[in-house]
């Protein structure tokens, strides 16, 4: 189907943080399947594990027990706030698990009528019913029938509106990315993460956090959230969790999940064996020490670098925005244009975003070797943007 505005580049293969295209070019990909890639490509931990497990089992049903399961939903809980975790094949459905989760949880509470759920305008969440309506951007829902009942969305940074859902009797969960992604690379600031948690115990409201971007080590800690010293009460990941193979999860306490009982969700191939192995590979590289210390020394380095090229490129830069390695540059000229410069000028691969940005998304154990290439390839698009502006 015709839905995707593919760019005029056909992949064949990858090393690292660079990809070669059929014809034998090589560009230096700052896109990492958008995120997903967070090793970088065919890194030989995760083609071992994929290699060692495709030869034993590759799938089997969750009538089953998958021993692979337990073990990297033991490393998930271990290194974060929860207590129970549901594997899925994709972030949209960890989002899917998620919501259905929140109201199943006022359910079990006697209250069954807690069904709002409340999103943030410039949210991303995935393509499925239920992740549409919670982000609510016209552009994902129109056309697809009538809004979904009991979703709402809410001005990022509205705290007076944010006061007032909190309040509402029929209060379900809240939904945010702690740094948006799709939507122009906004943090939220770490003291009304700090303000949602108190008001939601207050008021009985669950917060659901949709980390499938900006978790897994992208922001320089392991979860986003873990700046502002605060927990949700479930969270959707996925992308890097795989390293780019196919695999999600959503992640809740034992209290949010107790509506969660037999025969109320289920997934054909969410969790099987072989997105096991990988996810634990993926997993265990991804949370060392070694490649969070190297996230913050490259996103400093990084971000350093950006805001001294918004300074000599008034003309084409506008502001740089992000938190680690989930950057985005805020241009004058048109996103999609600097996109197609950056490829075919300076061999560099940008992904876009919304507020007319672009995202700088290198593997998480990308070098400062080659960050600096990154950086020079950067320039030299923003001096080719310079000339078509000026034009």
């Amino acid at each position: 189907m015709g839905v995707y505005n593919r760019a005029p580049l056909e992949v064949e293969r990858g090393q690292g943080v660079r990809l070669w295209s059929t014809d034998g070019t090589e560009y230096l990909d700052c896109v990492s399947g958008i995120s997903t890639n967070a090793l970088g490509h065919a890194h030989p931990k995760l083609v071992q594990a994929v290699k060692d497990q495709a030869e034993k089992l590759w799938h089997v049903s969750n009538i089953f027990k998958i021993p692979g399961q337990d073990a990297l939903a033991d490393d998930l809980c271990a290194k974060s706030f929860a207590d129970v975790v549901f594997f899925t094949n994709s972030g949209t459905e960890a989002i899917e698990c998620a919501l259905k989760t929140a109201r199943k949880y006022h359910v079990a509470n006697g209250q069954p009528e807690r069904i709002d759920i409340y999103g943030f305008d410039g949210s991303f969440h995935g393509r499925t019913y239920g992740a549409i309506n919670a982000a609510a951007n016209p552009s994902y829902t129109e056309g697809f029938g009538p809004k979904m009942e009991g979703f709402h969305q809410l001005k990022w940074g509205d705290k007076d509106a944010l006061t007032a859902a909190f309040e509402n009797p029929n209060a379900a969960a809240i939904v945010l990315e702690p740094v948006q992604g799709e939507g122009g690379c906004r943090a939220t600031p770490e003291e009304d993460l700090r303000w949602m948690r108190e008001m939601a115990d207050k008021h009985g409201v669950l917060i659901i956090f949709d980390e499938v971007q900006c978790g897994m080590g992208r922001t320089g800690k392991l979860w986003a959230h873990e700046w502002a010293g605060m927990t949700p009460d479930i969270m959707a990941i996925a992308k890097a969790l795989g390293g780019g193979f196919p695999i999600g999860a959503c992640l809740a306490t034992a209290e949010a999940a107790k509506g969660m009982t037999v025969g109320v969700h289920g997934s054909t191939f969410g969790g099987n064996p072989l997105a096991m192995a990988v996810g634990k590979a993926a997993f265990d590289e991804v949370s060392s020490d070694a490649i969070l210390n190297n996230v913050n020394e490259v996103a400093g380095y990084l971000k350093q670098q950006l805001h001294g090229l918004a300074e000599r490129f008034p003309d084409v830069i506008v502001e740089v925005r992000g938190k680690g390695l989930l950057l985005g540059v805020k241009l004058v000229p048109n996103n999609r244009e600097f996109m197609g410069w950056a490829r075919d000028e300076a061999k560099l691969l940008v992904a876009g975003g919304g507020d007319n940005l672009v995202r700088v998304l290198p593997p998480l154990n990308i070098t400062l070797e080659e960050a600096r290439e990154a950086v020079e390839k950067f320039e030299k698009a923003c001096e080719f943007a310079r000339t078509k502006v000026a034009a």
